[in-house]
């Protein structure tokens, strides 16, 4: 008897049937446009192996002017389809099904060839579109059933047409975008004209025998965005034009809500899939935020959908699948939602991967064979790098002894965990400790390891983490300082406070500081009181009119930097914004360019300039530090001094912004070839 009896359970889909109810959402991962199509092959085979039922892969392009960027990869030639073959027959072997997905970017597209239903410039790009005519949008619905088409020629069970997220045929259905007033504007019929003859066409391109999926939006989060009715409306014409199944889109990637970062709550959106799936006789997939099988699980059970599409929690496992079927959920790596190698990545133009999981993307790179000689090896830190060195190491058949001086391990993940809207990391932390928990490894906590300790071993490893650094600001004698550390362990700060350091973990701080305990992110309907989200059925692309209606901060809090710079610039590409926004709402100020010039009983005292003119008195009862990072090295220099070679990975080699990303990775590739 299985403990996810619905999830494991088959569906069948257009008359293929899938060994169960997950769905490998669309990533762009930069993979395709690599060339290396055996790269490809191979990350997608080894999710099919860990047992996706229905595979979608990122967004292809269906022409030039439809690819989010220049180059972006499609199926435009012969070479184009035998390379896809590749990946469908690698996934076929492996016992999976795969569905190409066709994305045309529509005023999206970062490119001057970018074209719309009218001209009207995207937020997120610097390219005016060019508004189609009758000739021009025929050509799209073309160009797209010719992709469907040449799919089909290319090996895949299905396409999933891209509807959602504020692309090209998402911008025809509403008038935020669609200024038009012939057959393809002005009223809804007029409107969603596109995206229903598009599924018409795709669907007679492909024929019966295939699945075809439409990416519908439930939400857009965008004014002047859909109304429910109007959703159900498409749902609905989409189904008759051919759909076989149903998937949900979830805000535009223009809106400012955020959707899928970490501090939204799990399955914040389902939902709304449950409300769509009474109104249409074909299944139905619920999407966002959902990261376990457990979650997955209970959607399931209660009739939210018929199927859950999970997208980067296959990045952190490629074996989700397969280790909740067999008894084995606890060693499933957890998607944290941080986007800090996913999406941060491929907005940034480098390939995917995950900090989690450095490997996802890497298959053919970074290789965890067998080592021929098994060694001992000595790690000292269960901080990110040391526990990841530890689990790699053993997993190559290395005899590993984890030391560390804390009685549980984690490192300063334990304080990550504390912040509200990060909740995720204490599912990682777990993850961690399960994984720990394997024979090969000796772990010693409460061990403050010496030199002599780590006699005898073939390899030492210290990944000792960080200390906070200093900022060498004066202190008067009664003045309340304190670290972050103090804070994220539950020290007792007053009402007006003062934080010094506007990076990561500055802002940490002030999201603890103002928000006492009480986290939107354990509480949906809390979450969407705060971000301005109502339902759809209620107001107009799920916008509450009356906008964003936050609770009171519990403190007065400032964020201070001595760079001239916009605070929390250097912060995540795509959740930077997230953070600003909440904090923002929050009522905390932000100061670049500050002097800081003594901490004294009454304050903080500040200057600006270079001049450092007219000093004045931030009133706060208490000071925090969050001035970066120096590494902890004293055992490796200890080592240096003896002559005993060794290595450093994480902060213990560089210290940036608690890095876990770089840090994981650092000891993943260094296990790898010991």
């Amino acid at each position: 008897m299985t403990d996810y009896p619905h999830l494991l359970s088959p569906i069948t889909l257009a008359g293929v049937t899938l060994r169960n109810r997950s769905l490998m959402g669309s990533m762009h991962t930069g993979l395709e446009e690599t060339g290396d199509w055996g790269r490809v092959a191979a990350f997608y085979a080894a999710r099919a192996r860990g047992g996706a039922g229905l595979i979608v892969t990122g967004g292809m392009a269906p022409n030039r002017e439809g690819g989010v960027f220049p180059g972006a990869a499609g199926l435009f030639s012969d070479q184009d389809i035998a390379n896809h073959l590749r990946v469908t027959d690698a996934v076929h072997a492996e016992g999976g099904h795969i569905a190409m997905q066709i994305l045309h970017a529509g005023r999206y597209a970062y490119s001057k060839d970018c074209v719309a239903p009218s001209a009207v410039k995207s937020p997120i790009s610097p390219f005016p579109p060019r508004e189609l005519d009758e000739e021009g949008i025929e050509k799209q619905i073309a160009d797209i059933a010719t992709a469907a088409a040449r799919a089909m020629d290319a090996g895949y069970d299905g396409v999933e047409v891209m509807g959602s997220e504020g692309y090209f045929l998402n911008q025809f259905l509403v008038t935020h975008t669609n200024r038009r007033t012939d057959r393809w504007g002005g009223d809804y019929a007029n409107r969603m004209r596109l995206p229903v003859e598009v599924v018409r066409r795709v669907r007679a391109a492909m024929g019966p025998g295939a699945v075809l999926i439409y990416r519908i939006s439930l939400i857009d989060l965008v004014p002047d965005g859909s109304t429910w009715e109007e959703v159900v409306q498409l749902a609905k014409a989409i189904q008759a034009a051919g759909a076989s199944v149903l998937n949900t889109g979830i805000g535009w990637h223009e809106a400012r809500v955020p959707t899928i970062a970490t501090s939204v709550p799990r399955a914040g959106f389902a939902h709304l899939t449950a409300r769509l799936r009474p109104e249409v006789p074909i299944p139905v997939i619920t999407s966002n935020r959902i990261n376990t099988p457990d979650v997955a699980e209970r959607l399931l059970a209660d009739g939210a959908a018929d199927m859950v599409s999970m997208a980067r929690p296959w990045l952190a496992d490629q074996d989700f699948i397969a280790k909740a079927a067999s008894g084995r959920a606890k060693e499933i790596a957890p998607c944290i939602a941080c986007n800090q190698a996913c999406l941060d990545h491929t907005f940034s133009g480098k390939l995917t991967s995950c900090l989690v999981n450095p490997r996802a993307c890497h298959e053919t790179e970074l290789v965890y064979t067998l080592a021929e000689t098994p060694k001992r090896v000595a790690v000292v830190g269960a901080g990110p790098a040391g526990m990841m060195m530890a689990i790699v190491a053993r997993q190559r058949g290395h005899k590993v002894t984890l030391f560390d001086r804390a009685d549980r391990v984690g490192g300063q993940l334990n304080l990550a965990k504390q912040v509200p809207g990060k909740e995720e990391f204490h599912g990682l932390v777990g993850w961690f400790e399960a994984m720990l928990n394997a024979p090969g490894i000796d772990l010693r906590l409460g061990t403050e390891a010496g030199v002599e300790d780590l006699a005898g071993f073939d390899e030492v490893v210290i990944a000792t983490g960080v200390s906070p650094r200093d900022p060498q600001i004066p202190v008067e004698p009664g003045s309340q300082v304190l670290s972050y550390i103090d804070v994220l362990k539950g020290a007792p700060v007053g009402r007006r406070v003062a934080v010094v350091g506007a990076g990561g973990i500055g802002f940490d701080v002030a999201e603890t500081l103002v928000h006492e305990g009480v986290s939107p992110t354990l509480d949906a309907g809390l979450w969407r009181e705060e971000w301005g989200v109502s339902a759809p059925w209620e107001d107009r692309g799920g916008l509450n009119p009356k906008g964003p209606m936050p609770h009171p901060p519990a403190r007065e809090v400032y964020i201070l930097q001595r760079k001239a710079e916009k605070p929390g610039r250097h912060l995540g590409k795509t959740t930077g914004w997230i953070h600003r926004a909440s904090l923002a709402m929050k009522r905390v100020k932000m100061q670049g360019g500050v002097n800081y010039e003594r901490i004294a009983p009454e304050g903080l005292w500040i200057s600006h300039g270079p001049n450092r003119d007219q000093p004045e008195l931030l009133a706060v009862d208490a000071v925090v530090l969050c001035a970066g990072q120096e590494p902890d090295r004293m055992l490796s220099e200890e080592l240096d001094r003896r002559g005993i070679r060794h290595h450093r990975v994480g902060g213990a080699d560089v210290a940036a912004e608690l890095d876990a990303k770089r840090a994981i990775d650092q000891a993943a590739r260094l296990a790898a070839r010991l």
